[in-house]
């Protein structure tokens, strides 16, 4: 659980979820004007409209994620092959679009579950949650400092892989006061795992013959953006979905005490801690799912909806991470992120495994 605040600074889908969750903007690292990558960057005329073939290829692209054909692995990969090769051409856009699509996604998604399922998934997730978040933030205080990072990074990327990736640490930013480069270093270093995981993840998950619930579990615990916690229970099955996005949502709810007890241990004062109110509107659209027998039949169109909402995200995120984003992160924070993230994968995987 992403997953959605919006700080001053570049975010993630889970932006606010999210991711909801946007990238930081990236941009091609092809030469515009020689060869093959000028007539994609070359201004062309239309029906009294300038347009690029870059643009075409984004827009051909885009299209395609709104296809039964295209899932959010595909989605993803698809947005980073146009990170790698010619750039995403309308970088602000969808910036402004992730963290907002994920939040009504993940709102959509609450029309298809049952609030009494959704309890007991939250009562089995709750010591998960608890015990991990607070040993992922003591063991980044350690590795950070054995590193030589900034307590800033180390206290961002920490609670972005404890909570719920690019929104805690969309949340925890302006608690901290955390410059635009610190934000930019803990947000490129989570959305490159989060990429990782939302590949990876399912086909571990099959390998060991995970139920449907301990991988829903799994997912919720061990993937830090809400937007690939779904995008990777979603591949796995629908019970896995259910118990995933209950858990990560009730994991994101700790954005509020973490920033609370951020400020009162970096000393900040006057800072406003930002609650995730979308949470809210997955919880009511569960209560109607669940007690409103005339709502039924509303249920399946905005699950649907909210799948197609969710592939369009991870597009975008993809779109944002291009190699000159992962390369400007440095190795220091990737080692602090693929550290914690090991120590919270494998762990919380092999409790899984032998108690659920």
């Amino acid at each position: 659980m992403a997953l959605p605040v919006h700080p001053a600074t570049p975010q993630a889908p889970e932006a606010q979820f999210a991711p909801a969750s946007t990238p930081v903007a990236a941009a091609s690292e092809f030469n515009e004007t020689t060869g093959f990558f000028r007539h994609l960057h070359t201004p062309r005329v239309a029906f009294g409209q300038d347009f690029t073939l870059k643009q075409v290829v984004f827009v051909l692209f885009f299209v395609f994620c709104l296809t039964p054909w295209a899932s959010p692995p595909i989605a993803l990969a698809l947005g980073l092959l146009l990170a790698q090769t010619i750039g995403n051409p309308f970088t602000t856009q969808t910036k402004q679009a992730t963290a907002k699509l994920l939040q009504f996604s993940v709102i959509g998604l609450g029309f298809g579950m049952n609030a009494h399922a959704a309890v007991q998934a939250g009562k089995e997730g709750i010591i998960f949650t608890v015990v991990s978040i607070f040993g992922t933030l003591l063991l980044g205080l350690v590795v950070g400092r054995w590193l030589g990072l900034g307590k800033h990074v180390v206290h961002l990327i920490s609670c972005g892989t404890a909570i719920c990736g690019g929104s805690a640490i969309a949340a925890i930013g302006p608690v901290l006061r955390a410059k635009d480069e610190e934000m930019s270093v803990a947000l490129g270093t989570v959305f490159v795992l989060n990429a990782v995981a939302l590949f990876a993840f399912p086909p571990i998950g099959h390998a060991l013959a995970m139920t449907q619930n301990q991988f829903g579990l799994w997912c919720a615990i061990a993937i830090h953006d809400t937007s690939s916690v779904v995008g990777a229970a979603a591949a796995y099955g629908n019970q896995a979905l259910e118990v995933a996005t209950t858990v990560k949502l009730a994991r994101a709810l700790w954005i509020i005490p973490i920033s609370i007890g951020t400020a009162m241990i970096f000393k900040q004062k006057g800072v406003k801690v930002k609650i995730p109110y979308f949470i809210f509107g997955f919880i009511a659209a569960m209560l109607v799912n669940t007690f409103i027998p005339a709502a039924k039949p509303l249920g399946p169109v905005m699950v649907n909806l909210a799948k197609i909402g969710l592939t369009v995200t991870l597009f975008f995120i993809g779109a944002g991470l291009s190699a000159k984003v992962v390369r400007s992160v440095g190795i220091k924070p990737y080692v602090l992120g693929i550290l914690l993230w090991v120590v919270i994968s494998t762990g919380s995987l092999y409790v899984i495994l032998h108690t659920v």
